[in-house]
């Protein structure tokens, strides 16, 4: 793993695979560490013949934690998203995407493929909006271009108080990834504990993931700036995602002339190991596409 400033802030990536191959920068979602890219998929993608980067987004993980920023107001984000209203977030996804770049400028890629995943893939889109010239072709995983209300149940999970200990936390954790699995694969709670307890162990930082929300929310619609986007885009979403629903991938995919949308049939707001050869397929043929061009 290694540590660059970029942005203003400080930024924890690590890189799998050869340099001489292909960049594939892959982004996070909503108070996600890095971590959250199994190292096991993304030696798999490197396999396949690319540089996969995988980093922690600012406020999270071991990136710089912006605690000197005021809070987000979790009541007024929520009225903001609802209603569609005007909100002062702390940052902007257009500061995360301005990270993505710092990052890609501080190892020295010009450009590189750009893989979002939920939050990430918002961040995916803000970057190719405002930073075309950055990207080789997009994948945005279970995302969207706007904000859609999720499936009350799943989203009251999110938002529950601090259990305040580490068990609850694991605990909460685990209840909540069984919340947003789709049903269609195994849900392996033994491992999905273990990587619950280990991202905990690496860091524990709610705050930023509130600011992460505001962020989401005050970044508004990007549908119509997503029709101007003219780069070789593949659009993954699972049938039965509850936190970021389908409509949300249709939505995404529609948006970005020539786009292929792929349904992982049963998959949710996850990344079961049983989706990885349909994802890895996914990406790996849409960067050969644009490579081979």
């Amino acid at each position: 793993m290694g540590r660059v400033t970029a942005n203003g802030i400080e930024i924890e990536y690590e890189v799998f695979g050869d340099e001489a191959d292909p960049a594939l920068l892959l982004i996070m979602g909503l108070g996600a560490q890095m971590t959250t890219w199994p190292v096991e998929f993304c030696q798999q993608l490197a396999g396949r013949g690319h540089q996969v980067i995988r980093f922690d987004n600012r406020d999270i993980g071991l990136s710089s934690h912006l605690d000197h920023l005021d809070q987000a107001d979790p009541t007024e984000v929520m009225t903001a998203a609802m209603t569609g209203g005007a909100f002062d977030a702390p940052y902007t996804l257009t500061d995360m995407a301005a990270d993505s770049v710092g990052l890609l400028d501080a190892l020295g890629h010009g450009a590189a493929h750009i893989v979002g995943a939920s939050m990430g893939g918002m961040i995916a889109q803000r970057l190719v909006i405002n930073h075309p010239e950055r990207a080789l072709s997009l994948t945005s995983i279970f995302s969207t271009p706007r904000f859609i209300p999720a499936d009350p149940d799943v989203a009251a999970i999110f938002i529950s108080p601090d259990p305040g200990t580490l068990e609850g936390r694991i605990q909460a954790g685990v209840e909540g990834a069984r919340a947003i699995s789709g049903g269609g694969f195994p849900f392996d709670e033994d491992l999905v504990r273990q990587y619950v307890a280990s991202n905990i162990e690496r860091s524990w930082h709610p705050d930023g993931q509130q600011r992460q929300m505001a962020a989401i929310v005050a970044d508004g619609d990007r549908t119509e700036e997503l029709r101007s986007v003219d780069l070789p885009t593949l659009v993954l979403h699972g049938t039965h995602d509850p936190l970021v629903v389908p409509q949300g991938g249709q939505e995404t995919a529609d948006a970005i002339q020539g786009a292929e949308l792929v349904w992982i049939d049963g998959m949710g707001h996850e990344l079961p190991p049983g989706s990885w050869s349909t994802i890895l397929d996914g990406i790996s043929g849409l960067v050969a596409g644009v490579e081979q061009a």
